[in-house]
């Protein structure tokens, strides 16, 4: 039986098959056949014949070429890693509170910036890919180079950009938004659960507190699995105990290696700031059962960089820090690595994002890796100035909200609230009214306050 949650089942076997190609299992072309077939009669809901196509790719083995070594469990990603420093002491305490509040100003600010061009990052817009609409969008209203929010003013170009209370005639606080309520679950789970957790508490503390319609993709398909496991009645909870997070994350669920595990690092990274290893095994614990390989490291990465920000503010040092949580040979890995390189020896920003588009073109815009790939370059060119990074992070195009909060995330973590100088913070309202039970409207004052109470607890049980 096929569960359909995001997309239509046939959506969803369109984006299986993508999916088996990146993984090493090559598609054999009678396959791709049967498939195309059901999509040019628009069999979008036809569950019998989707199902049968879907369990012919699940029984698809691994190119015994497929180069990586990509593994899904702590103790075998650990393996694969390559050397750290896995903790560099303690951030000064007296600096703590500031920098909390300047890492979720940072979050809000930078996801505020990118939220009314999101579709038009990952999609594009009329013919143009995301990165060039973006320019020709701010250019038609002479807003180019990005240095504010943006203006909702038509120029008669047809371009459209999206979310109204994110835009910079009407903002006046952090919009709701996945990319911070996964930040503000992070804390909820912490003051609830404590450093113990385990991912089924992350799946119980979304049913508690996240309306089904604000998940996404991967989250959104995980979230089915758990819960078409796990029976409501409490003399019939026991029958779940088969479930595992392998189920949820990869049944039926194509999107395990995009970037919504990426985008729920960094409450894992503030309560283990100073503690990148902490911080990336916080971040496998939540990215497990609902993502696989790459899509898991992507949260690993970056909270690791994250709670590495609270101390260290060169970007290619925290890049390395991050990448020295991740299996060395895994495909994130690579392209972190050839981006570093790339930035070497490109000019600029926009010279750097030409190369990620060669070499990274073909990866949906709502994948971990060349998201990834768009926030390194953006740290790097913006010389890790909090609003110069934040700006580059969105003209960069891609999952534009995503990418601009956790950009101002690190950003905002090394310099801390009261350095930030960014027209993009007054407008807020230090505000964020999100749609997480729990949280329905909340200053960042407030959260920095909470995430410093969480991190001294944290850092108490660990002995950090």
């Amino acid at each position: 039986m096929i569960f359909t949650g995001w997309g239509t089942p046939l959506e969803l076997l369109r984006m299986e098959v993508v999916q088996c190609d990146y993984e090493g299992r090559t598609v054999p072309e009678a396959l791709r056949e049967e498939f195309i077939s059901l999509w040019d009669e628009k069999e979008y809901m036809n569950f019998d014949a989707v199902d049968i196509l879907y369990k012919k790719l699940e029984q698809l083995p691994r190119d015994p070429d497929f180069g990586y070594v990509q593994p899904n469990d702590l103790e075998g990603i650990r393996k694969e890693r390559p050397d750290g420093p896995r903790q560099l002491g303690a951030a000064r305490e007296a600096d703590l509170l500031d920098k909390f509040h300047g890492a979720w100003t940072g979050r809000a600010a930078g996801c505020a910036l990118g939220k009314p061009v999101e579709h038009m990052g990952i999609r594009g817009q009329l013919g143009m890919r995301g990165r060039k609409a973006i320019r020709t969008y701010l250019e038609n209203r002479k807003h180019w180079p990005l240095d504010y929010f943006f203006s909702g003013a038509d120029a008669g170009d047809k371009l459209t950009v999206f979310c109204p209370q994110s835009q910079r005639e009407n903002i006046a606080y952090m919009e709701p938004d996945d990319d911070i309520h996964y930040t503000l679950i992070a804390l909820g789970i912490l003051e609830k659960t404590g450093p113990d957790f385990g991912w089924r508490d992350v799946a119980n503390f979304w049913n508690s507190s996240l309306p089904y319609n604000v998940i996404c993709t991967a989250e959104s398909q995980a979230i089915l699995n758990y819960n078409n496991a796990v029976p409501r009645a409490s003399n019939f909870r026991d029958a779940s105990d088969w479930v595992t997070s392998d189920y949820t994350s990869s049944n039926r669920n194509p999107y395990r290696e995009w970037i919504g595990a990426q985008i729920r690092a960094d409450g894992w990274g503030y309560a283990c700031a100073g503690n990148p290893e902490l911080a990336a095994e916080f971040a496998f614990r939540d990215a497990c059962w609902t993502h696989r390989a790459n899509g898991i490291y992507g949260e690993m990465l970056f909270a690791a960089i994250i709670a590495a920000a609270f101390v260290v503010n060169d970007p290619i040092e925290l890049v390395g820090i991050g990448l020295s949580e991740i299996p060395k040979n895994c495909k994130l890995a690579e392209a972190c690595r050839q981006g570093l390189n790339a930035a070497s020896e490109n000019d600029d920003f926009h010279g750097y994002m030409d190369w990620v588009e060669e070499h990274y073109g073909e990866l949906h815009g709502v994948h971990t890796v060349n998201n990834a790939l768009v926030v390194i370059g953006a740290m790097i060119f913006g010389h890790m100035d909090f609003h110069q990074s934040i700006c580059r992070s969105v003209e960069g195009g891609l999952d534009t909200d995503c990418n601009g909060a956790t950009c101002g995330s690190i950003t905002g973590a090394v310099v801390g609230a009261t350095a930030i100088d960014s027209s993009l913070v007054p407008p807020l309202n230090d505000t964020i009214r999100p749609s997480v039970i729990g949280f329905q409207e909340i200053t960042m004052t407030a959260l920095a306050e909470r995430t410093l109470q969480v991190h001294l607890k944290v850092r108490d049980s660990n002995g950090f």
